[in-house]
């Protein structure tokens, strides 16, 4: 009987993954990881704080301890707070810091889940690791989820062909709804259980307040782009994203105002006037740190440049110290930082990180 190891992070998805691995024959196993000391926080000098928020992680273990004692099979725990510090949270103020957007749970994916956790679970004697992603492999391929709208290869892009050998996403076969049902069915606690949100298990928090426990918070202007008049101030450039337009606190307009732009060296964040701004389109961008987790190297593709974002049809153009020039029509809020996604039908092929955009091959100056 082969052995698999299961991620179990007290939501409803993993908890069916391991319910379907068991009923299909397999030994299984259930490892929780803890991430983030959510006891203290560190302000930016490197001194504890206490935190106040709601501490969810030991509630999230107490429910994983309770689907796996209800399927009869044994819960392991690991501390991975170090790693997970080292690896991801720096990463995501070191991008902060550059005024980009960073999606850190594409970066826990590659250096905890399917690194850190994959080595523990070889010391349990896996022969496979599984987690609730909605994804699925096959023939070595990395492939869309059955439910599109829970699609989650977009955060897989990083990882590796070869971190991704034994691995199995059982949920990728389903819809949500089937798998709550399923959970139902089972009487297992976490039937109902709201999916979690926020940045990848350090949970919801008040993000503002948050990050202030670790990067300085320096209020600046607010500038319309299109006069160069001044218009607001911001809290702070590290809290807000290119095509954002909620948060904004500015009254008195007619049209929607979309932050377009930051100036890190003048503490400026530029906005433009009106759903339909120029200053939110580009035609190129330019990727780095790119991952291939598919041997196929295309001139043509589609991509994602944001979760949920329909696909969009794209040209490679691949250069010689690991990045690609991807040109495409004219599309919105492309941003450094984000992730770019690349899919050949149903195979997620890789992706990298957004560097650079472009509008007729010049970089956007307000980028």
């Amino acid at each position: 009987m082969k052995k698999v190891i299961v991620g179990m992070s007290g939501g409803v998805d993993s908890s069916v993954c391991a319910y379907l691995l068991k009923i299909q024959g397999y030994q299984v196993e259930g490892l929780f990881m803890r991430n983030w000391d959510s006891s203290v926080n560190n302000d930016i000098n490197g001194n504890p704080t206490l935190n106040n928020d709601i501490c969810t992680q030991e509630e999230d273990y107490n429910d994983a301890k309770k689907v796996c004692d209800k399927l009869g099979i044994k819960l392991h725990r690991i501390n991975f707070v170090k790693e997970y510090w080292d690896y991801v949270f720096t990463y995501f103020l070191d991008e902060l810091k550059k005024g980009r957007t960073p999606n850190p749970d594409i970066m826990c994916n590659k250096y905890i889940k399917f690194d850190m956790f994959k080595k523990e679970a070889d010391k349990l004697g896996a022969d496979y690791i599984a987690t609730g992603h909605y994804a699925r492999i096959k023939d070595g391929k990395l492939l869309r989820s059955i439910d599109q709208n829970k699609d989650q290869t977009y955060f897989l892009s990083q990882v590796s062909k070869e971190q991704l050998q034994n691995v199995l996403f059982p949920v990728g076969d389903y819809i949500k709804e089937d798998i709550r049902k399923i959970a139902k069915e089972q009487d297992l606690v976490v039937a109902d259980k709201k999916d979690s949100t926020g940045i990848c298990f350090i949970g919801e928090r008040n993000f503002k307040q948050f990050l202030t426990n670790y990067l300085p918070n320096i209020p600046g202007d607010i500038v319309d782009i299109d006069t160069n008049k001044k218009i607001g101030e911001h809290i702070g450039l590290m809290y807000y994203t290119i095509g954002q337009r909620r948060g904004l606190d500015i009254g008195g307009n007619d049209k929607r105002l979309y932050v377009v732009g930051k100036d890190l060296d003048k503490n400026i964040l530029y906005v433009s006037l009106g759903d339909d701004t120029k200053y939110l389109l580009s035609d190129e961008a330019l990727i780095e740190d790119v991952n291939f987790i598919s041997d196929k190297r295309p001139n043509e593709a589609t991509a994602k440049f944001r979760y949920r974002q329909p696909d969009i049809k794209i040209k490679l153009e691949y250069l010689d110290n690991n990045e690609i020039i991807v040109k495409y029509d004219n599309v919105k809020s492309v941003t450094p930082g984000q992730a770019c996604v690349f899919y050949d039908g149903e195979e997620c092929l890789g992706g990298g990180i957004i560097k650079e955009v472009r509008k007729s091959g010049k970089k956007l100056w307000y980028l």
